[in-house]
């Protein structure tokens, strides 16, 4: 296990061409391989990936079409047609709309598109536009009913389970300022402070010192949530025992258990994710001796997590820990997930998740040990699997004395 405290970043705030084109020519591979003409993808997610352009996604349906043969469509409503033009890279034709549902209806328009005068085989990630905030419309196959339709819902989402090196080094990035802000957090949480007061300090003032330092080239992206973040939501006091909690606008006392998180939204569409378990003052040795099996619990998730074992793997091997303890009734979750553009994403660290770990492969590790009215106890960590073992990507001091707010 290595921690990369030096962060080397690009200071290129696009994502390169050479790695677009690396994940389109991958989609073009599994388009061959199943005898495909095209691949339709109305994911935002999938059209970030391919293309470098996120956008806001309402009840305007957007399109992605990219051809086996190279060349590549995109279908959006009028108010996005400048958006696209100037951001999204290597777009051959770009067909608009007016507007939803308008007198034409979108799909329309995309059935133009892959209308090719001789019948092909269409790949689609689903069978039309999703349902969202109120649209509604045909599939794919009811307006060119004579053509094949295969769904592949989940090529996007197995491609983007390996990292390539430019993904690692945005992720790296990322941890760096949430690295910043969960210190401003620390520093500034103090006895009879509000929560929200303290997490709205710290996340302006580290997320000016991002700015400043990346520069004015630097286009954070996002849709809602930009910056670095230093983050409790909630999980202040007996309330920390709640993994999931919401913020209440506590005061913070001497003598809670507290659960803070720093990250950064986005760093070129990218996120990490780290968590650390602090106390209000010096802890009592009933919170000692549950902060140090956390530790002791996190450290041996480490070292469960090996390219070619199972996701399922790591996770039965934790829980033979928890039950080894004796702490089983104090488990509430899995030992964790993969991450990336989402903070969540496909493959877990799930006893049912037989997944084969691979290099390149990014994950949280957090499995936590929650005490009912009393705290809960749970370090995050972003990892990158090896060839070797693995590389820790977040590096916040996770020793009980460096964790203590006064």
């Amino acid at each position: 296990m290595k921690a990369d405290n030096h962060v080397s970043f690009t200071h290129v705030f696009q994502i390169p061409w050479n790695e677009l084109e690396g994940r389109r020519n991958r989609v073009r591979n599994i388009l061959q391989e199943k005898e495909l003409d095209c691949m339709v993808f109305f994911s935002p997610a999938s059209v970030f990936y391919l293309t470098g352009w996120e956008f806001f996604i309402t009840e305007r349906p957007t399109a992605l079409v990219l051809w086996t043969s190279g060349k590549v469509e995109i279908m959006v409503p009028r108010l996005e047609l400048e958006h696209v033009q100037s951001v999204a890279q290597g777009i051959d034709n770009v067909v608009y709309y007016k507007d939803y549902p308008d007198l034409r209806h979108p799909m329309i328009y995309l059935a133009d598109m892959l209308q090719t005068g001789s019948k092909i085989r269409i790949g689609a990630d689903s069978p039309g536009s999703p349902a969202f905030q109120g649209y509604v419309g045909p599939s794919i196959s009811d307006l060119l009913p004579d053509y094949d339709l295969v769904l592949l819902p989940k090529m996007i989402e197995e491609i983007r389970k390996i990292k390539s090196p430019f993904e690692i080094s945005m992720i790296k990035e990322s941890a760096r300022w949430g690295n910043l802000a969960m210190s401003l957090l620390q520093e500034y949480t103090k006895p009879g402070l509000r929560e929200l007061d303290v997490v709205h300090r710290a996340c302006k003032e580290a997320t000016d010192m991002m700015l400043r330092t990346l520069g004015p080239d630097f286009v954070p992206g996002g849709v809602f949530c930009v910056g670095a973040h230093g983050n409790y939501r909630g999980q202040i006091g007996k309330a920390s025992a709640l993994p999931h909690a919401l913020i209440k606008n506590e005061k913070f006392k001497l003598g809670d258990v507290v659960n803070g998180s720093g990250t950064t939204y986005p760093i070129l569409g990218y996120v990490s994710e780290m968590e650390r378990t602090m106390f209000i003052g010096e802890p009592n040795a009933e919170q000692r001796k549950f902060f140090e099996l956390a530790c002791e619990l996190q450290n041996y998730a480490f070292h469960c997590v090996k390219a070619g074992r199972t996701c399922g793997d790591v996770d039965r091997d934790v829980r033979e820990f928890y039950e080894g303890h004796g702490i089983m009734e104090y488990w509430m979750h899995h030992t964790g997930h993969s991450l990336g553009m989402d903070r969540h994403e496909p493959p877990f660290f799930d006893i049912a998740d037989e997944t084969v770990i691979q290099p390149g492969m990014v994950f949280s590790i957090e499995p936590g040990i929650y005490v009912p009215g009393f705290g809960g106890f749970r370090h995050s960590d972003t990892i990158h699997v090896t060839e070797t073992g693995i590389e820790l990507l977040t590096y916040y001091p996770r020793e009980l004395d460096r964790l203590i707010c006064e």
